[in-house]
Formats: structure tokens, sequence, C-alpha cells
């Protein structure tokens, strides 16, 4: 079996060599996927992510929610307490910095503060996922200290197809999830 690190490395370099023209067709197909099920839920907010570094484009998703009055909200790297997320309030006029990773978010603004236990749900992005629903991140931790929290929703990730593997090494504080959407499928996992 491959490492984390050479896992992480392999399927980002495969998400990479999407074309434009297929990431676009695929965050397309993520709104048909995905947006019906989260009204049939009847979703009212939950925190998703803007894409980085080859994820799946989350974009139209969040202008379909928009329309639809969900209301949406972006991780922020937590100011004082390295390694954790804040998640605030996310509008088509936000003012937007970049964190220290590049990747943009909301410019803190406690006014905006969406806390965990008023979120019905957190999209997380991810790596690679096999067909138990175990995530494998970016490898900093952010997502399973979040959901590790008393006060976390439910969450789901958000991939490409071809981030799905059989079977990925698993680490004691992992958080599988028991819903991944891709552009071609609704993934439903039971837990072990």
């Amino acid at each position: 079996m491959e490492t984390r690190a050479e896992l992480r490395r392999r399927i980002r370099q495969q998400r990479a060599a999407l074309s434009p023209a297929q990431q676009t067709e695929a965050a397309h197909r993520l709104v048909d996927v995905l947006l019906p099920e989260l009204l049939r839920c009847q979703v009212k907010q939950l925190a998703i992510y803007l894409a980085n570094d080859g994820e799946l484009n989350t974009f139209p998703l969040i202008q379909a929610l928009w329309q639809h009055h969900i209301k949406v909200a972006l991780p922020v790297l937590h100011p004082f307490s390295p390694g954790h997320l804040l998640f605030l309030q996310y509008h088509p006029n936000s003012p937007m910095t970049a964190n220290r990773y590049g990747i943009a978010e909301p410019r803190l603004d406690l006014t905006q503060l969406v806390p965990l236990h008023q979120l019905d749900l957190i999209l997380t992005p991810l790596v690679a996922f096999d067909e138990q629903g175990n995530r494998l991140g970016m490898g900093g931790g952010f997502y399973d200290r979040t959901l590790a929290s008393p006060h976390a929703p439910a969450a789901m990730g958000i991939a490409h197809e071809c981030q799905r593997v059989a079977q990925l090494p698993v680490e004691s504080w992992d958080i599988p999830l028991a819903r991944i959407a891709t552009p071609a499928a609704l993934y439903q996992f039971t837990p072990n």
C-alpha cells in the first residue's frame, strides 16, 4: 500500500492533470448531483470551501446555494488557535484575503462568525477517499480537528471521481465521512 505522502502526491497530480474544460464540467455536474440532496435534507446553512490546488471548483454550487437562499460559510484559519478553523458567513460581496497558504478566505470579521452548532453541514475538501468513507486531507489536520468537536455538524466530502481509491492508510485521528459527493455520484458509507 502507498504511504499517505505518496498517495497525496499521486492523487494531486491526477487532479491537476484535469483540463479546464473537465474542471468546468465537473463543477456543474456536482451541482446536479448535490443540490437536490441538500434541498431534500432542508439544509439552511452550510460550510463549504473555495477550490485550491486542482480541487473540484465549488463556486457553481455556491451560486446555486445562494439562489435557493441557503446560507454559505467559508473556513478561515483561526488567528489565535493554530491548526483550527473558524467559519465566516460568505456573500457575493464579502471582502476576501489570502491566508498563509495562498487560499482565499473572508477577511476576519467577528460579526460574520458562524458557530459550528449553527451549521447544518460541513462540505469538506479532500485529496483522496476510499470505499469505506475514509478521507485523506492535505495533512494539516484542520478538518479532522474541526470534525472532532462535539459541536460539529455532519460532514460530507467533495471530490473528483479520480480521487477515489480502493483503500487508504488510516490514522487514529482520521474522521471518516458518511457521505462523499463527486460529479458522478453521491456515495453513502456505513460506519465500521
